[in-house]
């Protein structure tokens, strides 16, 4: 593949992007990064825009985009929705068609997969996904770019998510199904996947010949995962749930005693932010296998790889 040959594409859900694609952008991503870190400049997107539409607030994904677009020769503008006429009644087609006048790209974070896609239907410039209520592609991808750093290969490794079956439980399963990984999801009763993912996963995995597998199991899933990943029990927009939470997810606490069911040299992903002993303690996140911080640097180079790539 050579870098213009997704120029124009929106980054909406791995599930649009094929294998070869998205391992394209990870060695992209590892390319900018040692580019990066050697102070090589590659400013690929030289005098271009990124209006950035945020109805949730976000320390990384703002961080990462504004200063992977400085590095890659470009600007980024932030947009609150108390910045936007939407947020005032002005609708999300009027609203893509202005933008797209205005800027090269928008990347948007914010509650319904909806809303995304009907600013996507209407930009005539890429739109990326910076989070939705479904779905966290630049997370996974910034994930499994961890990942194949880490562990070399993704055929025959496995991942073990533990937590809410949330927006980062869906791309997990549905990238891992894609790269050809195994990944068990395992959720309190209540707190599962939602189905309609669940099945394109397994579809995608009837391709690739990942297992995508679903457990309330803890113990079972856990056992010689290459990769224990864990997030928050209560996501933003679920706080008034937080008591009940905390009681449904005790026993799924990532802790010593459960990763001794994990590989030895297994691996530690948390999304962050991390409410350290709650879904994880401190010995596992703050331990030796833990990869929390590499991933979270991550998001700035896979990003700068799609937007490298799309605008």
């Amino acid at each position: 593949m050579k870098l213009y040959d997704l120029q124009g594409n929106d980054f909406l859900t791995l599930a649009d992007y094929s294998k070869e694609e998205l391992m394209y952008l990870i060695e992209l991503a590892i390319d900018l990064k040692e580019k990066q870190k050697l102070g090589i400049p590659h400013r690929l997107l030289e005098g271009k825009t990124l209006g950035m539409i945020f109805e949730k607030s976000s320390t990384r994904t703002r961080v990462s985009f504004e200063a992977g677009m400085f590095q890659l020769g470009g600007h980024a503008l932030f947009l609150s929705k108390d910045d936007l006429q939407m947020g005032r009644g002005e609708t999300i087609a009027d609203t893509a068609k202005v933008l797209s006048r205005y800027v090269d790209g928008m990347m948007v974070r914010t509650f319904a997969h909806s809303i995304i896609e009907e600013l996507a239907e209407n930009a005539t410039v890429p739109v990326i996904n910076g989070l939705t209520n479904e779905y966290h592609p630049c997370q996974v991808l910034a994930d499994l770019m961890t990942i194949y750093e880490k562990k070399g290969s993704f055929e025959g490794k496995k991942l073990t998510y533990i937590g809410d079956g949330n927006n980062m439980a869906h791309s997990l399963m549905i990238g891992s199904a894609i790269m050809g990984m195994d990944c068990v999801i395992t959720t309190p009763k209540g707190y599962e996947v939602d189905q309609s993912i669940f099945a394109k996963a397994q579809e995608l995995a009837g391709k690739s010949g990942a297992k995508i597998e679903q457990t309330h199991d803890v113990v079972a899933a856990c056992k010689d995962a290459d990769v224990i990943y864990t997030d928050v029990w209560t996501s933003m927009g679920w706080e008034d749930e937080n008591e009940k939470r905390l009681k449904d997810f005790a026993d799924y606490q990532v802790n010593e005693a459960l990763v001794l069911h994990a590989k030895d040299d297994y691996s530690f992903f948390h999304c962050l932010p991390a409410h350290r002993e709650e879904e994880v303690t401190a010995a596992i996140i703050d331990g030796p296998n833990s990869v929390v911080f590499d991933e979270a640097e991550n998001r700035l180079h896979a990003q700068k790889a799609i937007l490298a790539s799309i605008m």
